[in-house]
Order: C-alpha cells, then structure tokens, then sequence
C-alpha cells in the first residue's frame, strides 16, 4: 500500500475523532472524502438518485451521531463508513418497500458498487496533487526575483519569450537566458 493511501486513511481516522469531539468541520473533510464511494454504495442498492442522496444524508446524520463508536482497531474509516452506507440504503429499500408482499426495486450486491465511475479524483491523488503543487511553489519562491517573473508569466500566463522581453524591455536572448536558468534551478529544486 503506498504511503499516500496509508496517510489518507491517517487524516480519515484523526477526522473520525475530530468530529467525536465535535469538530463541525471535520465532518465537511470527511464528506469529501467519502461522499462518492458512499453514493455509489447507495446507488448500487437503491436504484435511484434521490433516494440514494436521502440515503447518504442519513449516512452522516448517523456518522455525526455516533463517531465516538469508531474503532480503528477493527475497522479502516472507508469500511466503517461503507457499513453505515449499505446499512441506510437497506433500511430506506425497506421503508420504500414496506406494505408490499415482495420488492419493487431491483438491488445488487454492494460489492458492485465498485462499477461506478467517480470522476472526482481520490482524496490520496488529491494530498499528492497538494504536495506537489506546493513543492514547485516552494521552488520558485526560492529562485531569483527576474527568474521567478519569467517562469511564472510564461508558465502561468502563457506569455511568449517576445511578449516578456518587450515587457522588461531587454533583449530576446536575455529574457531566454533568465527562464532557461530558472528553469534549471528550478528542476534541481524538484529533484531534491
């Protein structure tokens, strides 16, 4: 298991106790986190969107209520939650379903929820992404005042070698020279 995935099950965890002590906000990381995996499990067994949002708004209704009763010892975060999820999903089919001798609604396994397609990234490539963007910030930071303007006008704005050196007012060649540097010390700083 890569260290991203071990550190997000980390943050889900100390969340989890966060939001036992009654950190409100806590429950806002926790949502964005698990809120897809969550919806598809609802989805999956439900069969329709509504319902399956209703659903997962009583997943943290019910998390809100009882994250003291997380035990990190006998489950991960996403395997507590996913519980909590199928079990509101079953209890809503059933609620829907109540009065009728046999089910209406079609359910499959919650193990199918896997098939659908998130297309928000996963909350371990979201801290990479985070990570990353905030080393090559660091980076730059750390390069020379004309250099850093350069790289960040050219990278940033999309501006040309032409547009920079008629901006600064310095030859073409020049303005090359200052990213070309940049750009070397800035890779070096990456490596590192």
């Amino acid at each position: 298991m890569s260290a991203a995935v071990d550190q997000a099950r980390e943050e889900l965890k100390a969340a989890i106790a966060r939001l036992a002590d009654g950190d409100q906000s806590a429950l806002e990381f926790i949502y964005q986190a698990t809120s897809a995996k969550l919806f598809g499990i609802c989805l999956r067994i439900l069969g329709d969107r509504d319902d399956a949002e209703d659903a997962l708004q009583d997943v943290y209704i019910s998390l809100w209520r009882s994250a003291r009763r997380y035990d990190p010892e006998r489950a991960s975060p996403i395997s507590w939650l996913a519980t909590f999820a199928r079990n509101r999903a079953i209890d809503r089919l059933r609620s829907l379903n109540s009065g009728s001798a046999q089910m209406t609604r079609a359910s499959a396994p919650v193990d199918d929820a896997i098939d659908i397609r998130d297309t928000a990234p996963l909350a371990d490539a979201l801290l990479e992404t985070q990570e990353s963007d905030a080393k090559v910030h660091r980076c730059i930071a750390k390069l020379e005042d004309r250099q850093r303007a350069a790289i960040r006008t050219a990278f940033f704005n999309g501006a040309t070698y032409a547009e920079m050196a008629e901006t600064q007012n310095v030859p073409l060649g020049t303005m090359k020279s200052w990213v070309r540097r940049g750009l070397a010390k800035l890779k070096k700083c990456l490596e590192t």
